[in-house]
């Protein structure tokens, strides 16, 4: 045992009221207990909302007053963002919120009933089984500056995770209808490549074009960086494509939403 379980140990005792939260979306299920494992009351089934935050915390302060109980601790599985509100909510009042392993819940669900069948009521019990043996971690409530920057970390993981997956699409595309397109281009991210990509897509359909067209085409929105040579270049690759023929409606729709989600 090392000395975060003992610490965590001490703050659990004869006086403290433990409740385990099963968390979902929509609905939260409650059970509480003592330290000894002996169950207190019905459970509880609360909304998601703070009508049913309120519903509960009435719960569990009634049960305190009646089993004599000066502190509490409530434990439950970071689920996803849904018990995010539900632990603000709480320890806004000043109540020791902890988080359990889901991984834990799922290993302990037969030692009660020696039966892993799963469902709410039977998840918070596991649940506040955890934290009466100190199986618990304590999440860290951040404010102001400090919220922002996590927030902030975590947007941004999201966007280079799904600029990531559409680069990829991208060039899953490209490998399909046009193999050859970097004879021409080093990057496909290249602004005259995107604008040519946005306004004919196929190489059939660029190979239709003529040089001073393309280059006149793309020479609006592209003022430098490009040559009639490459325009010449890319005109003869596309006619020798060997990239698909088929698909071309799905496939301008599919390259067009992508490229201008990548921009």
């Amino acid at each position: 045992m090392n000395y975060t379980q003992i610490r965590h140990l001490n703050q659990i005792t004869p006086s403290t009221l433990i409740v385990g939260v099963d968390v979902s979306k929509r609905f939260h299920i409650a059970r509480a207990q003592d330290y000894r494992g002996q169950e207190f009351g019905k459970h509880i089934k609360f909304l998601n909302s703070n009508e049913g935050f309120k519903a509960f915390a009435a719960w569990f302060e009634s049960l305190m007053k009646q089993e004599c109980k000066t502190s509490i601790v409530v434990g439950m599985e970071p689920t996803g963002p849904y018990w995010i509100n539900l632990a603000r909510y709480l320890n806004n009042r000043d109540i020791l919120v902890v988080t359990v392993n889901p991984h834990h819940v799922k290993k302990s669900k037969e030692l009660d009933d020696n039966n892993q069948s799963k469902n709410d009521v039977k998840d918070a019990r596991v649940i506040a089984q955890l934290v009466k043996d100190a199986r618990f971690s304590e999440p860290n409530f951040l404010d102001g500056p400090y919220e922002e920057l996590r927030n902030a970390k975590n947007l941004r993981r999201i966007m280079i995770s799904d600029l990531t997956r559409n680069i990829n699409r991208i060039q899953n595309w490209l490998d399909r209808f046009f193999p050859e397109w970097e004879q021409v281009y080093a990057r496909w991210e290249a602004k005259s490549f995107v604008i040519v990509l946005k306004r004919y897509t196929f190489p059939e359909v660029i190979a239709k074009q003529t040089a001073s067209e393309l280059y006149e085409s793309i020479q609006i929105d592209v003022k430098r960086g490009f040559g009639k040579s490459r325009i010449d270049k890319l005109i003869e690759v596309c006619k020798m494509s060997i990239g698909l023929k088929t698909g071309y409606a799905m496939g301008v729709e599919c390259v067009t939403k992508i490229v201008k989600k990548s921009e």
